[in-house]
């Protein structure tokens, strides 16, 4: 094969330069604080911290097909076993209702724009 060395050469440049993004990303990254303010007197959420911020979206899609599907319109919680009304609204929403200091803080932090508010009412701020 002729120029053996310059085709090698060129496709290791190419392997670089197209996965360059994915290596990249991770160089200098450090976790950074959304700044959300969580809301006061509340000691539990329906769950654990951690699995409400790795695991809500999964568990309000879970809640929508139970609810609009399934006609069910109970949650149990597997942190103490309380029963909840399955509501974006009338759940989280009690608690949750500052939208700009929760929300909105956390999703643009990271970049997710979901698409909750397509069918629901962005709450205003304060308690309902």
């Amino acid at each position: 094969m002729y120029n053996a060395k310059a085709v090698i050469i060129g496709i290791v440049i190419f392997v670089a330069i197209f996965s360059s993004p994915f290596w990249t990303s991770w160089i200098g990254q450090t976790y950074q604080k959304t700044g959300v303010v969580l809301p006061a007197g509340e000691k539990t959420c329906i769950e654990e911290t951690e699995f409400m911020r790795a695991q809500h979206m999964r568990l309000l899609d879970e809640w929508r097909d139970q609810a609009l599907r399934e006609e069910n319109r109970v949650y149990v919680s597997a942190l103490d076993g309380r029963k909840w009304v399955i509501s974006l609204q009338n759940t989280c929403l009690k608690c949750h209702s500052n939208y700009t200091e929760f929300c909105e803080k956390c999703h643009v932090a990271n970049s997710v724009y979901p698409y909750c508010w397509t069918c629901h009412i962005i709450p205003t701020e304060g308690k309902r």
